[in-house]
């Protein structure tokens, strides 16, 4: 089912809809692609902090972790 909707674009939302028409989106096109990208950008933001908070709750991967940044620390070039 499709439903339209009419929007009040400001300037920089109107001039990247030109750059996406100029790619070769109808409107309709590029602002349903908009819309969807958005919402999978979020929802992968929030998937992400999920994962970074199971992983600073990890006691082992934090020990991994400092591990690896010591390692690198010693292999670094003197100043």
């Amino acid at each position: 089912m499709t439903k339209a909707i009419s929007v009040r674009l400001d300037d920089a939302a109107l001039k990247a809809l030109r750059r996406l028409e100029a790619a070769g989106f109808t409107r309709s096109e590029a602002i349903r692609s908009a819309l969807v990208d958005c919402a999978a950008r979020l929802r992968d933001r929030k998937s992400l902090r999920a994962e970074v908070r199971v992983l600073e709750r990890d006691e082992e991967d934090r020990r991994d972790m400092l591990e690896v940044a010591s390692l690198m620390e010693s292999l670094r070039a003197p100043r």
